[in-house]
Order: structure tokens, then sequence, then C-alpha cells
């Protein structure tokens, strides 16, 4: 199976474009026994250029012994609604991979604290064009933070047409969870967010890369989960994203080693002091029961876990609660919680005797 022709027109246009301009990325050599031991060499010259890419390893998840150096970034400056404040920055600390990271602060709130979110692949960044999604997003309280992953939406470029998130997945993953440290070190040099109470929402691959961000980096506190990747040879054989034809090569012993050091299952139990929530819809084809199960069974007892047939049945049993207000609820302080907890009860019984 291949994928649909018009997910690969960014990819086309470069294509055509880019040799007018800049040679493409040359992917280094994996040794085929094993994992492997050095990424993102330079990159060979030609009529004098050379194209560099920072020394990265994806056999490390903490950004020791990296080279990632951030160029200072460049905003567009913060845009006033009735209930948020919304800034586009340009993040970049590879050539050629600028992150657009959505910064999206609570009108009226003095350093809240913030939320990153990271959908999965094949996300984009245009729910956070939507005033909607801001506003629902920012209405717990917490800022809310905004990208995609490598290799995908905008980041996704520059590769040859075979090469994608999961052909690349150790590369995807190891170099986002690098990002995620990236990103809190830029937003800590702000000044205008309490860094002291910092969560993270992940969705599918997101969800992967939310766990072992989380594990890395103790600047997270909070983790929110919703049908998380992992437990990679079962993934890898029964997700719907991956196509049929195509599934064979990951299978192979050589790719699953190189997908050891970033199992989410083996992360997850580190997490034990963080708060933990992860939701699974039975409904969703990248979600594969034998995953889900496994994660299950990883995670901490603390941890919050809820299986459910679809997102319909996930909203009903919430009450109708956004999705985004649990995240900002557990990173509240302890007496907000008691207090908004006591505001709830109170609008439970005034309800109940209006009824009666």
């Amino acid at each position: 199976m291949i994928r649909p022709f018009f997910d690969r027109i960014p990819t086309l246009i470069a294509v055509v474009w880019l040799p007018f301009f800049v040679r493409p990325s040359v992917p280094v050599q994996q040794p085929q026994s094993g994992a492997p031991t050095a990424q993102f060499e330079m990159m060979p010259p030609e009529n004098g250029l050379k194209l560099a890419r920072a020394k990265e390893s994806v056999l490390k998840l903490s950004l020791e012994g990296s080279e990632l150096k951030a160029e200072p970034p460049l905003s567009s400056g913060p845009v006033t609604f009735p209930h948020y404040v919304r800034e586009l920055v340009q993040l970049k600390w590879r050539p050629m991979d600028p992150i657009d990271l959505w910064v999206i602060r609570p009108a009226g709130v003095k350093k809240p604290p913030v939320v990153l979110y990271l959908y999965g692949y094949p996300s984009e960044t245009d729910r956070f064009h939507d005033v909607r999604v801001c506003q629902r997003l920012v209405q717990g309280g917490a800022a809310a933070v905004g990208f995609v992953s490598a290799l995908t939406g905008h980041r996704y470029g520059h590769r040859p047409l075979k090469e994608w998130f999961v052909s690349e997945l150790p590369e995807a993953l190891a170099t986002t969870v690098h990002d995620v440290q990236m990103i809190l070190n830029y937003l800590a040099t702000r000044g205008d967010l309490d860094m002291s109470r910092v969560g993270m929402f992940g969705q599918g691959s997101g969800g992967a890369i939310a766990i072992l961000a989380a594990a890395t980096d103790p600047r997270i506190k909070v983790v929110d989960l919703l049908n998380p990747w992992g437990d990679w040879p079962d993934w890898l054989a029964k997700a719907s994203i991956v196509p049929t034809d195509e599934r064979a090569p990951y299978l192979q012993p050589d790719f699953l080693k190189r997908l050891e050091p970033l199992e989410p299952v083996h992360f997850l139990l580190a997490l034990e002091s963080r708060i933990i929530r992860i939701q699974f819809f039975d409904d969703d084809g990248n979600a594969p029961k034998e995953t889900a199960d496994k994660l299950t069974a990883a995670a901490p007892v603390t941890a919050k876990i809820s299986h459910y047939p679809n997102a319909r049945a996930s909203f009903a049993a919430s009450g109708g609660a956004p999705l985004f207000e649990w995240i900002a609820t557990a990173l509240k302080p302890p007496t907000e919680k008691i207090e908004k907890k006591d505001d709830a009860a109170k609008m439970s019984t005034a309800a109940t005797a209006r009824w009666h």
C-alpha cells in the first residue's frame, strides 16, 4: 500500500525545487548487525559548500553529548484575544529543521503553569490557529505550548520519499525527545511561565514521546496520554498506519534492536513519582489491544488508566468535561484543587436541590 499522493505533495515540491538551492541530506549508513553508534555526521562538501548537521545520538534520550545549540528565537509577537494571548515562535537548533512553537497563555493569569501539546503523526499545527481550540486549551488556567514532532507536518522535507516517520522511527522519537528538552530550556528563558509546574499531553506517537521525555526530564511533572504508541514489535505488526507491504523490514531484528532503547513500556515505571493519566480508545487502529495491554501492565499503580470503546464514550464518562481540563487541574497547587473540588460539590448540591 502506498501512502496517499496528496500527503506527499509538500515533499514533492521540496524535491523539485531544492536541488536548485542546496543538496538534500545524505542519510548515514547504519551497521546492519546492531544499533547505530552515531548519527548526523558532517555531509560531504559539494562545490565548496559544506552543510553540517549537529552531532546528536539516537542512543541517548538526554542532551548529554549532543551539540545542539539554539539560535535566537524568532517571534511573530503576541496577539491578544478576549480569553488568551497567542504567539508563534520559530525555534531552531538543527539546519533546515525549524520548529513552529505556538505559545498560548490565558489572559490575566500571571506566570501560569504550562502544558506541552504533542499530537501524533501525521498531525500539523492547524488546531492552534482555531480560536475555539485555543480558548478550550487555556480555560483551566494553564498555558498551552503546541508543536509537532520530527518528520511530521512542516518538519518533513529534504528527504527521499521512501523515508517517513515510521521508517525513521528511532530518529523521529529520539530527536523529538531532545526537542522537548530544548523547548523547555527556551520556555524557562521567557519569564512569563511557571516552569515549576510543567505537564505534557501526548497523543499517538506524541504519547510515546511524552513517556520518553518525562522519564528523561524531571521538569515534566504531569503526563496525560491518549492512545500512546509503544510495545514496538506488536505495534509495528498491527498498527493500521503501517502499510501492509512495508511491515516486513520493520519487523526485522536489526530494526527492532534500534528501537529497544526507545521502548515506552520500559520507561513507564520510571514515572512513578509523576501524576499520570492514560486513555485508550478501542476503535483506534493505531492502538492495538496488545500494545494497550502491555502499556497498562507497565504503568505505575498510581496511574489513572481508562479503556473506552471510542471518544464519545470517554466524553460521556467524564460528564462532558473538556479533554484538557484534567491536566490543568493536576498542575494546580493542592489548595486550589481542594477549593475547586469544594466548589464542584456545592454546585452539585445546588443542582440537586433545584430538582427536589
